[in-house]
């Protein structure tokens, strides 16, 4: 048998054990409603076992080639995938501390405007490059930035804006982007709830996370699609491309892939910082950098889960169009969630605020008790967790503008539960009838 053939064997019977072992299971009322999970056939494990097969162990041919198809699916002229969407916002956030960038990098002391009503790693890595975040208020039902605050916002020091499309709805590009054009402000688009997300700014339909300067992603397995842990950056600029590629490998100066050498044909006869002449210029570092790269086996599921996102994307539209059709005479009991103007979310999740009367725990519990798993706005309020009580108890490392009056009432009433492409109409109308009940 040769090679070819006996690959070929080994990826018919990974068919088969995938077609056979891992299929769907049937689903009973009282059997556990996860808020999201993987949704996978055996092209994904096909492509996993093919790449072990050839075992190139870092970066490779599957990554170069999810790099590509996830740029031309995005518009965009660059993608650098790293190895989880958190990575993926210290690296669009670090990009924008580089010295290459002049008067406009940030610096440590200088400030970002973003929301405390979100996931931690959208506002860590600000505070641990030293930099300012300044939380301003959000708005319900759409659980976005309140843009009415961005004016007061501003500060000489302000150098950025960094927030997410919560749950994959929108927030308001076109006041944001205006807001940054006119100070000359970066804006990182945390785009990792909301892949497949679109925005209509100045007539033209645009997938978000490509509108701001950078936009980021998670491909972690609850997401819109997953490689188990991975993540990407994405820009249009080719600077800020060269930056968040030199940050996520070492720091380096050369662009050479993995494997490859002298890409640039100067390998050694460039003068770099202080260093001697001809010094190999693959070990020169422009940066202060990481690894944060990924192996070829991830990129290899990411290659076969992006040829379904169109179909996961529209499935979850659906999912939530049912539940909005289904709760809608709960609108007296429950806020529900609204799409923001001229958008068309790729939806993560069915968000609820309970009305006054109304207790978030109990519902929450008898969802749970039902088996119907259900989740928080991630942080609530991130500036009362125990990751703040020092910046808390000093008074400095971070400034709020205003009251934070909704971002509390989230903390205090809001949960969702999953429209992941896994739910089936049975699962939906249980899921209704168990929130109907609970919240009655």
């Amino acid at each position: 048998m040769t090679k070819q053939e006996l690959h070929d064997k080994i990826l018919a019977l990974v068919r088969e054990y995938c077609d056979t072992y891992h299929a769907p299971q049937p689903w009973h009322e009282g059997d556990r409603l996860p808020y999201a999970s993987r949704v996978y056939d055996h092209e994904e494990m096909e492509n996993l076992v093919d790449s072990a097969l050839e075992f190139w162990l870092t970066s490779g041919r599957y990554v170069k080639s999810f790099e590509q198809q996830l740029a031309a699916y995005l518009g965009v002229r660059f993608v650098s995938v790293v190895n989880s969407g958190s990575s993926a916002n210290l690296l669009a956030f670090m990009t924008l501390t580089s010295p290459l960038l002049g008067e406009r990098r940030i610096r440590r002391g200088d400030e970002v405007i973003t929301v405390a009503a979100g996931f931690p790693t959208t506002v860590a890595p600000i505070v641990n490059y030293g930099a300012v975040p300044v939380f301003v208020d959000v708005t319900i039902p759409q659980y976005n930035i309140d843009v009415t605050r961005l004016e007061a916002a501003l500060s000489a020091k302000t150098k950025a804006v960094m927030i997410a499309h919560t749950l994959g709805n929108p927030f308001d590009l076109k006041a944001v982007k205006d807001f940054c054009d006119a100070h000359g402000l970066w804006l990182i688009e945390d785009n990792c709830d909301a892949l497949g997300s679109c925005y209509t700014l100045d007539g033209e339909e645009r997938l978000t996370g490509t509108i701001g300067d950078i936009g980021t992603s998670s491909f972690y397995p609850p997401h819109h699609m997953t490689m188990g842990q991975g993540g990407a950056v994405y820009t249009e600029n080719p600077l800020l491309n060269k930056i968040s590629r030199s940050f996520r490998d070492w720091g380096r100066d050369c662009v050479c892939a993995s494997g490859e050498d002298n890409h640039c044909g100067h390998r050694f006869d460039g003068q770099y910082g202080a260093l001697p002449k001809g010094y190999d210029h693959k070990y020169v570092y422009s940066h202060f950098g990481m690894n944060l790269s990924i192996t070829d086996m991830q990129a290899a599921v990411g290659c076969a889960q992006l040829k379904k996102l169109p179909d996961f994307v529209a499935r979850r539209r659906q999912n939530f169009a049912y539940l909005k059709s289904g709760l809608a005479d709960l609108a007296d009991r429950l806020i529900l969630p609204e799409a923001a103007p001229n958008s068309k979310p790729s939806w993560f999740g069915f968000l609820m605020t309970c009305r006054k009367g109304v207790a978030r725990n109990h519902v929450v519990q008898a969802l749970e008790q039902h088996g119907i798993q259900t989740r928080m706005l991630f942080a609530g309020n991130l500036v009362k967790h125990p990751c703040f009580d020092e910046m808390r108890r000093t008074g400095e490392g971070y400034r709020v503008v205003g009251s934070l009056e909704n971002t509390d009432r989230i903390m205090n009433d809001t949960f969702w539960v999953g429209v992941y492409p896994g739910m089936t109409e049975e699962k939906l109308a249980y899921m209704v009838r168990c929130i109907k009940e609970a919240v009655r």
